[in-house]
């Protein structure tokens, strides 16, 4: 009897010391995150757990934001001017950090270049850092997966080094041609990743038609939705973005790339590309038209507009649609809208097109169609990311550690692809080569640096889909899985 009260008596004891130990680890988690190789929850107990990959990719993604909004303010004349108006001795402390009389080295383009060369730096060390890792156990990992607190002073101080670079000259006409050639290639991977998705689409919906008939009512479904929006959109644009008299060049922009959209459709049901890859069909032609589309759109939206005189000597804006000219009035409406819509559509881009399986593509290796299973969300098969993540779950306070066995990313790639998105930032934030006469504010007003980059990309879509439809036939002897 004594000694089954004892029991109940120590087992409070016990309880109590676990709860005390328990909530020492999470008081020590924020610590272990910041300064040691302890992987980031979500700060907040009533959130649901994270995995680790996904906290650290999440990480470097903050970071990465905070430069890109930093670059948005430096180009933004209504900060500059917030700052003067509402910081006491402006002026004195400009001059105190040797800025100039008005800060006027912390502003404009070459102030952003610098703030990307940092940047890119940064991501260009943690690169050449962790090639060839595929434990997450060694000792490049950990400092992959932890240390933010010291990454961040890392990344401040290289950006605010890149300001003491010599010969700045020299260094900012370099620096613009490095910046566009990276940038170019930002964009080449994620229209060959789009080019990638929409053959794995329809190769995997074609093999669910073996077993099940019904799958071919959903590629004539997708495929008709696809051609639809690609027509409409190319209708639409014909009405608001053309007159009888004048806009010769949106003409001629939607003619060719109504052209190239026939154009890809018909090689894609061609005899000789059917024999050679049974898979092409309309669905992967459908998906590049509508984004052929929608780049048509982008484009001629960022085109200048044309003013021209009335009979009346009124100044006149034609080739735009006279839609929504209230919402237009608001400039920094505009501006905050569009471009946080740009730094989402660029953020998704980024880690999109680090996952294990954008990896695999862009080096060729793909699964055999044989091994293909149909599946609606076919992003997220059996042998895809999530499934291998839960095969090495680990849960720990606050995370779950899920590269217990390997890396479920390659850490390396994913580096190289937020290199690339820094010059993409830079170049896009300073417009371009029109780099001179930029601000935040007229952004989205229109120039023709962004009209041709995103013309040529629009061709350069077509240019990889084509080839992909091509190369087999030029290639005979050789095996495509795409």
């Amino acid at each position: 009897m004594v000694a089954v009260v004892g029991m109940q008596e120590r087992q409070p004891l016990h309880e109590s010391a676990e709860h005390l130990h328990s909530s020492r680890a999470l008081a020590a988690e924020p610590l272990a995150c910041c300064c040691g190789s302890a992987g980031c929850s979500l700060c907040c107990g009533c959130c649901p757990k994270i995995r680790q990959s996904r906290s650290t990719r999440f990480m470097y993604a903050l970071y990465f934001i905070l430069v890109a909004v930093l670059c948005c303010m430096m180009m933004s004349q209504t900060v500059a001017n917030e700052m003067k108006e509402h910081i006491p001795f402006f002026e004195d402390i400009c001059k105190g950090i040797k800025a100039g009389d008005t800060c006027e080295k912390l502003v404009g383009y070459s102030a952003v270049y610098r703030v990307c060369f940092g940047m890119a730096c940064f991501f260009s060390i943690f690169c050449l850092l962790t090639i060839n890792i595929n434990n997450s156990k060694s000792c490049r990992a950990y400092i992959h997966n932890g240390f933010w607190f010291f990454k961040l002073l890392l990344l401040g101080a290289m950006c605010s080094g890149a300001f003491f670079i010599p010969d700045q000259e020299t260094f900012l006409n370099a620096w613009r041609y490095v910046g566009a050639i990276g940038a170019f290639i930002f964009i080449g991977i994620q229209l060959f990743l789009l080019v990638d998705f929409a053959h794995k689409w329809n190769k995997n919906w074609t093999a669910g038609t073996v077993h099940n008939k019904l799958w071919y009512a959903s590629l004539a479904l997708v495929t008709l939705i696809m051609y639809s929006i690609a027509a409409g959109g190319l209708i639409f644009m014909a009405v608001f973005y053309t007159q009888k008299d004048g806009c010769m060049e949106n003409k001629i922009l939607l003619g060719v790339n109504g052209g190239l959209c026939l154009l890809i459709s018909l090689v894609a049901i061609s005899p000789c590309v059917q024999n050679r890859q049974p898979h092409s069909g309309l669905l992967q032609s459908g998906l590049i038209s509508c984004y052929v589309t929608y780049l048509t759109f982008s484009a001629l939206s960022s085109k200048p507009v044309e003013v021209v005189l009335d009979e009346h000597g009124k100044n006149v804006t034609i080739c735009v649609p006279d839609l929504g000219q209230d919402l237009y009035r608001d400039k920094n409406l505009v501006t905050g809208l569009g471009t946080t819509l740009l730094f989402v559509c660029i953020l998704y881009s980024c880690l999109t097109s680090t996952t294990r399986s954008s990896s695999d593509a862009l080096q060729g290796r793909y699964a055999a169609p044989e091994q293909e299973v149909a599946r609606c969300c076919f992003c997220f098969g059996p042998y895809g990311e999530d499934t291998e993540e839960q095969q090495n779950m680990k849960e720990g306070p606050g995370v779950i550690y899920d590269e217990k066995r390997g890396t479920v990313y390659s850490y390396s790639y994913f580096h190289f692809v937020f290199l690339l998105a820094s010059l993409y930032v830079m170049m896009t934030v300073t417009n371009w080569f029109n780099y001179e006469s930029a601000n935040i504010e007229t952004f989205f007003s229109g120039s023709w640096s962004i009209f041709w980059v995103k013309t040529a990309s629009c061709w350069m879509c077509v240019l990889l889909y084509l080839c992909t439809l091509v190369a087999p036939l030029c290639c005979p002897s050789r095996q495509f899985y795409v």
